[in-house]
């Protein structure tokens, strides 16, 4: 059973590379204001509630990204053998599973769609169709990272039985909460962070946008700290 511990023992490193990363550019920006230029300083206290700042913008400046883009970059390869670690243990229960080639196509596409949008992160370009391009690339991740999720989760669900001795099921319940709030939060969010400019009808949507993004970022990596506490340790 080497590939769930390997899915069990990479998950864990999907949760706490991003999860460091992100906030110690976030620490940078608003505490640590002697290792950053005066303009690239940020006062917003908790961008989680507040919305002041997104992620975007305190990982794009020196020396951010120096933290930002390498940890993006190895999650993204962890992500690659993560799910095809999830394919080879679906393989063992059930090789003919209807989903796990859509698993595998939307798990790796989200990773790569990370190392787009992280590789092009703080490249200025002022021109309209590429801050399109950069938008639909991070969107891509999000769909396609869900997606994936999903998939996981009722395939995990449809071999329960066979899993008995390997899951926690009560883990496995929580990550179908979990999912379905991710979808249920991206149906109601798309609309409005897709809507031009900050402002509707007179109500600014930027700091609404921020904490969103802040707040989805958390649910998206508590997948894997999930999946981390699902699989039991195989002696």
């Amino acid at each position: 059973m080497n590939s769930i511990e390997k899915a069990r023992s990479i998950s864990i490193w999907i949760f706490i590379i991003p999860f460091v990363a992100v906030n110690a550019c976030l620490l940078i920006t608003t505490q640590f204001h002697s290792l950053i230029e005066p303009q690239y300083r940020i006062f917003m206290p908790f961008p989680y509630i507040d919305g002041g700042v997104s992620i975007s913008r305190t990982a794009r400046y020196f020396p951010t990204y120096l933290i930002f883009k390498p940890a993006m970059f190895f999650t993204s390869y962890l992500l690659i053998i993560y799910w095809l670690a999830n394919k080879k243990v679906i393989e063992i229960f059930d090789p003919n599973h209807k989903h796990k080639k859509k698993i595998v196509f939307f798990g790796i596409a989200s990773a790569i769609a990370l190392t787009v949008h992280a590789i092009f992160l703080g490249v200025k370009f002022d021109n309209d169709l590429y801050k399109l391009f950069r938008r639909v690339i991070m969107f891509t991740f999000i769909v396609f990272e869900i997606v994936a999720q999903a998939y996981l989760v009722a395939t995990l669900f449809s071999l329960k039985e066979k899993l008995n001795e390997y899951i926690n099921k009560n883990i496995l319940k929580l990550k179908l909460y979990l999912v379905s709030l991710l979808i249920i939060v991206a149906a109601i969010s798309i609309p409005i962070i897709s809507l031009p400019g900050d402002n509707f009808f007179g109500f600014n949507l930027k700091f609404l946008k921020h904490a969103l993004e802040w707040d989805y970022f958390i649910g998206v990596i508590t997948f894997y700290f999930l999946t981390f506490l699902m699989w039991k340790k195989i002696s």
